[in-house]
Order: structure tokens, then C-alpha cells, then sequence
């Protein structure tokens, strides 16, 4: 039961349901930039070299085909993937940047902090008042 009770603990900790949601969001992410990549992307940079469909892009040596054309585009997503998190974690930085650029207001002095002010104040006084 102990190591229920230890487990139960990890896997709702705020951290670990974090990493979950995103790794799901993740991969549908993922899904959308291939798409992107395979679906539009890649036919318009084939059209730009001379309507060659990248995907298709392979070469025979002996009994081997690379298909060096798929990896080009898995390169391309990669790519695109990778700028797209960083443009969201630069703007996630700006954010919290921002929110820590705001300067807290400080408390308000204790009882105890006023009093001493005052008592400081006074003898500052009556040192003054001694040295005239």
C-alpha cells in the first residue's frame, strides 16, 4: 500500500501533469507542422527547383534504394518544428520577463520597526541638541 500511496504522489505532483499534457499537445503539434511540411511546404520548394517532388528524390546503389528525398523532409519538419518552440518559449520569456520587471511594492513597517524609528529619531535629536 506504501508504494500506492508513493506513487499516486509522483504522478499527480504538478510537474508530472505537465509533462503529460505536454507531450499530448506535442505530438498533435507535431502531427500539424508534418502535414504542413509534407502537404505544402515541400511541393512549393519543389516547384521552386524545377517541379521536383522532393519525397520521390531516391538513388539505387546495388541492391539498396536510399531515399534520400524523405529524409529532406523530415530535416525540413524538424526544422520548422524546432523554430515554432522556440518563437513560443522566446514568447513565454518576454511574458515572465515583463511579470518580474514589475518592482513589488515593500511591506508596510512592523509596530515594532515604527517604534524603533522613532526611538532612533529621538536620540538622533537629543544628540544634536547635547553637541549645541
Amino acid at each position: 500500500m506504501n508504494l500506492l500511496k508513493e506513487f499516486k504522489a509522483f504522478a499527480l505532483k504538478g510537474n508530472v501533469l505537465d509533462l503529460a499534457i505536454g507531450v499530448i499537445i506535442g505530438s498533435a503539434f507535431g502531427k500539424i507542422v508534418s502535414s504542413l511540411v509534407s502537404d505544402i511546404i515541400m511541393p512549393l520548394i519543389g516547384l521552386l527547383i524545377g517541379g521536383v517532388d522532393l519525397s520521390g528524390l531516391k538513388t539505387t546503389l546495388g541492391d539498396a534504394t536510399i531515399t534520400y528525398g524523405i529524409f529532406l523532409q523530415t530535416v525540413v519538419d524538424f526544422l520548422i518544428v524546432s523554430f515554432s518552440i522556440f518563437m513560443f518559449i522566446r514568447t513565454l520569456n518576454r511574458f515572465k520577463r515583463k511579470e518580474e520587471a514589475k518592482p513589488d511594492e515593500p511591506p508596510a513597517p512592523s509596530k515594532e520597526e515604527v517604534l524603533l524609528t522613532e526611538i532612533r529619531d529621538l536620540l538622533k535629536q537629543q544628540n544634536e541638541a547635547g553637541r549645541s
